[in-house]
């Protein structure tokens, strides 16, 4: 738990001081890519749950636990994005040009606003269905950490009706898939495709939550072999629910790879200077083109090959790294999408230590609240599928 503390504090420690007496605009870039790749894979992992209850699925009962437990930095994220504002003249390039009539809609008051209602909008529905999950969960094997015996007693002393409350956990789980497509569009729209004002795609919304939900189970994936794989907790995750989960998984590597097909092939054959500059440059251009290439590569072609093996999405191990390896792509990814437009005319790649120093904060601070959550209700770490069986028989 200490460690994770340290990494966040060392990480921020280095951003204050970069944003003041360094490079502001740099500082502030990365704090940018850093919030908006570990909330994706917060909210990704948190979704797994969500669709698992939804579509009434028993075989996901630990991972399912095991993906709630990323809601934790659901107030973390909301709180970062808040803070992100401080650097607005630093991310956020259309600031001085003209937009040629976006002006109402590429506004700093009016994209801040509508933003953080959208993500306290799926942060609420998120944190509504975990309470209403934790009831069965916490129901059926006690509690005793502080929150949680904080809220057994609350339900002993007025008793809900069992069956009221798991038609509000669907409803609220359904609530969540759709505002998890609807903000994470937004975001993608407001935050990363608006930073080339004068460049757009229909499909970067879907593109950008099909991403979230990538990354989202590869940290659901890693998480979990870590557990099961950990002598300190009972945790347990049978072979063939790595090899369910594998196979989502696999499924949104073709499902992103698709996506991303899809943007690039239309772009391409429409050929309007408008659009088509933005593909050359990110994957044409130098010092661009080679890491384009090293994502495609690393996120689709070397996974598509490893995991069509069915052996392989059953091994923690094997699977851990190639999720790690995945997430560092996609983490890439993110900053391909960014950094030219932060980064006009460069002859080498703009990336070093600063935005490695800022992930590894933002990652202390997703492991932290992770942990805390873990901390608070340890009986999630002894689960099985029997709560999940129960809330689907009320």
């Amino acid at each position: 738990m200490k460690i994770f503390y340290t990494l966040a504090a060392v990480g921020f420690l280095i951003f204050i001081v970069v944003a003041l007496v360094g490079n502001p605009a740099r500082a502030w870039q990365a704090y940018l890519l850093n919030f908006l790749f570990f909330s994706a894979i917060a909210q990704g992992a948190v979704l797994f749950s969500a669709l698992m209850h939804t579509v009434k699925a028993k075989w996901s009962g630990p991972l399912a636990d095991v993906a709630e437990s990323f809601a934790a930095f659901f107030p973390v994220s909301l709180l970062l994005f808040v803070i992100l504002f401080l650097g607005r003249q630093h991310i956020f390039p259309w600031l001085h040009e003209d937009l040629h009539g976006k002006e109402v809609w590429l506004n700093l008051p009016f994209l801040f606003e509508r933003d953080l209602v959208g993500l306290c909008l799926l942060y609420g529905l998120g944190l509504s269905f975990l309470y209403h999950r934790l009831y069965f969960s916490l129901k059926a094997r006690g509690a005793s950490g502080y929150f949680g015996r904080r809220l057994l007693a609350r339900w002993d002393r007025h008793p809900p009706d069992e069956a009221r409350l798991a038609g509000r956990m669907t409803v609220f789980g359904i609530l969540y898939l759709l505002a998890f497509a609807l903000v994470l569009s937004l975001v993608g729209y407001d935050l990363i495709m608006a930073t080339d004002p004068h460049w757009y795609s229909t499909l970067f919304g879907a593109y950008t939550f099909v991403k979230a939900v990538y990354i989202g189970f590869g940290a659901l994936i890693v998480l979990s072999s870590l557990l099961h794989l950990s002598k300190k907790n009972d945790y347990h995750v049978d072979e063939h629910q790595f090899h369910d989960i594998g196979k989502l998984f696999f499924a949104f590597c073709l499902v992103w790879a698709d996506f991303f097909y899809a943007q690039f092939v239309v772009i391409w054959y429409g050929n309007i200077p408008e659009e088509t500059a933005y593909i050359i440059e990110r994957t044409m251009a130098a010092p661009w083109n080679a890491l384009a290439w090293t994502i495609f590569v690393g996120c689709f072609v070397a996974p598509f090959l490893i995991l069509i093996n069915r052996r392989i999405k059953t091994m923690p191990k094997a699977m851990i790294g190639i999720c790690l390896a995945i997430m560092t792509g996609i983490w890439l990814e993110h900053y391909l999408l960014l950094g030219p437009a932060f980064h006009h005319h460069v002859h080498h790649l703009p990336l070093g230590w600063v935005e490695a120093a800022v992930a590894v904060g933002f990652f202390g601070l997703l492991a932290a609240a992770v942990t805390t959550y873990f901390k608070q209700f340890p009986e999630l770490l002894k689960g099985n599928m029997v709560d999940r069986v129960n809330v689907e028989g009320v």
